[in-house]
Formats: C-alpha cells, structure tokens, sequence
C-alpha cells in the first residue's frame, strides 16, 4: 500500500501544464517582454520612463498575442524565411491596424502613430513596421522561442504543478481586472 502511495505522490508532483496553460504561460511571458522591450525603447529614443501599453500592469498583450500566432500558426514555416516574413509582415500589419483602430473608435486616443514615417497607412501601420514584424518573425521563430521554450522548460520542470497553476491563474485574473480597469480609465462618455 505504501508503494501505491508514493506512486501517487511521484505522478501528482510531476504533473505537467495542458497545451492551454502552457500557451497561457507563454502570452503573459512574452507580453511582458515586448512591454520591457517597449519601455526601454521609450527610454532611448526620450530619455526618461515613460509607461508604455493599455493596461496598467507590465504587459502589452499585442506581444503576447503576437508571439501565440508565431508560435501555432506560423512556426511550421521556420525553415521558410521568405514566407514566413512576408506572412509575417502582412499578418501582424493587418493586426496592428485593426488593433490601432478598434482603439481609437473605443477610446478615442492614440497608442502609436506613423503619419509622419514613410508609406504609412492612416498613421496606423508604416512599411517600416510591416518589414520589422517580418524580420522579428524569423528572429523569433528560428532563435527566440526555441531558447526560450527550452529554459523555460527547464524552470518549469522544477516548480510544482499546483504553483504553476496558481500563479497562471492568478495572471489570468489580474490580466482580466486590469483590462477593465484599462478600459473603465480610458473610455470617454
């Protein structure tokens, strides 16, 4: 009987994440990432902190949706650079333009603006954009997320299944109040 147990507790421990919470790990993880790569661009380019993204929190989900549609439905093309960037550069400048216009037809404000960049679209997407999205579709399917999916598993491995489930969840429920909070904030009557 003691036997059984311990078997018990040995599958219990090393109980892995599902497909939905590994994506879910992945879009709060690389949200964060493209905030940080946000927030010291800002820095650079002004000098000084400036917050970055919708939300309150450390996250610009755009990055975090992004790197989802890399990872399930672009990845298969890693060994097809060109059609991975033009795929790429067409995919993400649509999703930025509609991102970019849902916003302001919601809040009336501006999250980014290229009227003044070269073969731009409405200020909402540049033919500079659209050429970097293609360019950070091959860094990021060839290089980046095989290093990253392979230390994050590894850190992964080593935290318990209940841990990592709770702090998913809990980040699903703070990306939650903090999108209406978000919205609440900038919505104008």
């Amino acid at each position: 009987m003691e036997h059984i147990h311990s078997k018990m507790i040995i599958k219990k421990g090393t109980k892995k994440l599902s497909k939905f919470q590994l994506y879910l790990f992945y879009f709060f993880l690389f949200a964060f990432f493209g905030w940080l790569m946000e927030t010291a661009y800002s820095f650079v380019m002004l000098g000084h902190f400036t917050k970055r993204g919708f939300l309150y929190g450390p996250l610009c989900p755009l990055y975090g949706y992004g790197a989802l549609i890399l990872i399930l439905f672009l990845g298969k093309y890693r060994k097809h650079s060109f059609k991975l960037f033009v795929y790429s550069a067409v995919i993400f400048s649509v999703f930025e333009y509609i991102t970019s216009y849902v916003l302001e037809v919601l809040f009336h404000s501006y999250w980014w603006d290229y009227r003044n960049d070269f073969f731009n679209l409405n200020g909402r997407i540049s033919i500079f954009y659209s050429f970097a999205w293609g360019i950070i579709a091959i860094l990021f399917v060839g290089h980046l997320y095989p290093f990253i999916k392979k230390k994050a598993s590894f850190i992964l491995s080593k935290v318990s299944y209940s841990l990592k489930a709770f702090l998913i969840n809990s980040a699903c429920v703070i990306y939650v109040v903090d999108t209406i909070l978000s919205c609440v904030r900038y919505f104008q009557f």
